[in-house]
């Protein structure tokens, strides 16, 4: 979900940079420390199936409220829910799949970024440092933040396959950010800033997946994010909206102080317990909003200038609907609310409404549409479907009401 951040971090910050966007750059994650893990792996509960009674399995996980989207590895939690023994089997093959599915949309979401990657590289070795001014380096900085918020959240759950998908994107957009400052079209102190930070960041969510971080740090590495997470969020809804709204940065004045209050409260013991898990769980939630924002901005930006149009590519934002698609039954399997809330998102108003966006402007073809069209509604309606298979349920509403209300 998350590297679809990369693409869209441009056009959300466009009002920033006063340029018009052209939507080419999250998958949108918080904040209780995390336990301590004996073993150097992620924990696969489902290595033990066999082992467990004949009227009762260890459901992979439980569903996740809101407030504890953020909370390290559901799957530890351990609520056993009564199923028949021969629905194991299809419990661990179905999450097995959804595993791979994830770790699928490594493929698109490259395939996003490489091209303006080698575009960058091009006009740098011919000298055309100019051409690099097209891309926004405050739009891909939004990006990179999201990227390792959302890192930090799967890395903390133990989502193998999903930290793979944000941690591409991380490195991803920082070569950009990188090609950039070659040119010179991003300030040098800013990137040697960012160049600590993302460091930093890769460091700590490998030791911490690894279990090798002390909780403190990890504590001071998620108030960071949260920080920071919630200082840009009103920021870039705000801007969106410019010059209908007059510009300024005091949205994102006022949210960066509410975000430090809120933080130095949490850890004094100044709020009650559901305060505490409401900052816990910021980070990933402003990620994922600002994630959920991109569409917003992009469509808005369509709907002012439809010229811009002709600027976007279908096969782009086909490429953002099939990989964020491609977490939403993983998403829906693990009852993560968070994630199965940005990547449907994503998905639907991201890849699948630009294109809606494109036919209406007639730069795609009705084959292109009605296929497009095709393709969601069977995927999310397989996934659906077999999640409500593997479970033994009789209805998807029961899975989607676990999903948001839980069990």
């Amino acid at each position: 979900m998350a590297n679809s951040l990369i693409l869209a971090a441009a056009a959300a910050n466009k009002s920033l940079l006063a340029a018009p966007s052209h939507c080419h750059s999250f998958s949108l994650h918080s904040n209780c420390p995390p336990p301590h893990h004996s073993q150097s792996f992620p924990y696969k509960p489902f290595l033990h199936l066999h082992s467990l009674s004949l009227t009762s399995l260890h459901r992979r996980l439980i569903p996740v409220p809101a407030l504890d989207s953020d909370v390290p590895h559901p799957l530890d939690q351990g609520s056993a829910v009564k199923v028949k023994n021969n629905r194991s089997k299809e419990i661990e093959e179905w999450d097995s799949w959804t595993a791979k599915f994830s770790g699928g949309a490594n493929v698109p979401f490259l395939l996003l970024q490489m091209p303006q990657i080698i575009l960058n590289a091009k006009n740098l070795m011919s000298g055309n440092k100019t051409a690099l001014l097209a891309v926004p380096w405050l739009g891909m900085l939004t990006g990179l933040l999201g990227n390792l918020s959302l890192l930090s959240y799967f890395a903390k759950k133990r989502e193998t396959e999903v930290i793979v998908v944000q941690t591409l994107g991380v490195v991803s957009i920082y070569v950009v950010i990188a090609q950039l400052a070659m040119a010179e079209a991003m300030p040098l102190p800013y990137y040697m800033v960012t160049s600590v930070v993302v460091a930093t960041g890769l460091l700590l969510n490998f030791l911490n997946y690894f279990g090798m971080l002390n909780a403190g740090i990890w504590r001071f590495w998620e108030d960071f994010i949260t920080v920071c997470g919630l200082s840009v969020l009103p920021q870039v809804m705000w801007s969106t909206f410019v010059p209908y709204i007059p510009n300024s940065i005091l949205p994102g004045v006022i949210s960066f102080v509410a975000a430090v209050a809120a933080v130095v409260m949490a850890r004094t013991g100044k709020l009650s317990e559901k305060g505490v898990k409401f900052v816990g769980a910021i980070s990933g939630w402003t990620a994922t909003l600002l994630f959920m924002w991109m569409p917003v901005s992009q469509m808005w930006t369509n709907f002012l200038n439809p010229d811009n149009i002709k600027g976007l590519s279908a096969f782009s934002m086909l490429l953002a609907m099939i990989g964020n698609g491609l977490m939403i039954p993983r998403a829906l399997f693990t009852r993560d609310l968070m994630w199965f809330t940005g990547s449907t998102w994503a998905s639907l108003f991201y890849g699948y409404g630009n294109i809606l966006c494109m036919y209406y402007f007639n730069s795609v073809s009705g084959k292109f549409l009605l296929a497009a069209t095709a393709g969601l509604v069977s995927w999310i309606g397989m996934a659906l479907w077999r999640d409500t298979v593997v479970y033994g349920y009789s209805s998807p509403l029961r899975s989607l009401k676990e999903l948001i209300f839980g069990s």
